[in-house]
């Protein structure tokens, strides 16, 4: 059985596991998107939706495939990382 102090300490670690997490997300999304605004504005990036999904290219070389736009897009950021420029 859980007394209240414990519950309270519980609800708190919850909450600031979730606020953690939230700035994380916030964190990785700004950098996935300042990374695609970079190679837009270069003209490095393309993509298309096919058949298979979204298509993307970076310095013309395929790196992903995915079913949504943001799947392929951070995909792509993810593989081309380690891709030689």
């Amino acid at each position: 059985m859980m007394n209240s102090e414990t519950h309270m300490f519980d609800l708190h670690s919850l909450r600031e596991a979730r606020t953690l997490a939230a700035a994380s997300a916030n964190a990785e999304d700004a950098s996935v998107w300042r990374w695609f605004s970079e190679l837009l504005e270069g003209r490095k990036i393309r993509w298309c939706l096919s058949d298979k999904g979204w298509l993307v290219t970076v310095n013309h070389r395929h790196v992903a495939t995915a079913a949504s736009f943001d799947e392929a897009i951070r995909t792509a950021k993810a593989r081309s990382d380690f891709l030689p420029t």
